[in-house]
């Protein structure tokens, strides 16, 4: 676990104003803190995840997940969720919206939701 010190510390590093951000608001409340700790280490160590990755979770539809790192549009995409993550790529923001399900960007939804309530936050793959 890392401390809101070091992740306050590794902040002075970052270039990205949306990362930056996405950190501070993160830090602030406990649920989103794992959130916070990944996000201040290294970009090459933020999670990815295909969406048919995605799709083959055991996850319901309605459900709000979050990842603090990319959607990739690899693979089908059926299920209705909420998706918040800190970008997606093109085809994977093609096929999220073609599944009538929503995209968001995990700032919005941490300044929204800050005690998370019905988000399940996914950093590693099961």
């Amino acid at each position: 676990m890392i401390s809101k010190t070091k992740i306050g510390n590794r902040i002075k590093r970052k270039r990205d104003d949306n990362i930056v951000e996405t950190i501070l608001s993160a830090k602030k409340n406990k649920f989103w803190i794992k959130a916070a700790q990944i996000l201040s280490g290294a970009k090459r160590k933020y999670p990815s995840f295909n969406l048919g990755e995605l799709d083959s979770m055991n996850l319901d539809d309605k459900d709000t997940i979050a990842i603090p790192g990319k959607i990739l549009g690899k693979g089908i995409f059926t299920k209705k969720l909420r998706v918040c993550a800190i970008s997606f790529s093109e085809s994977a923001a093609e096929k999220i919206h073609k599944s009538k399900s929503e995209k968001i960007f995990l700032n919005d939804e941490i300044k929204k939701n800050p005690e998370g309530k019905g988000v399940k936050l996914i950093w590693k793959k099961e």
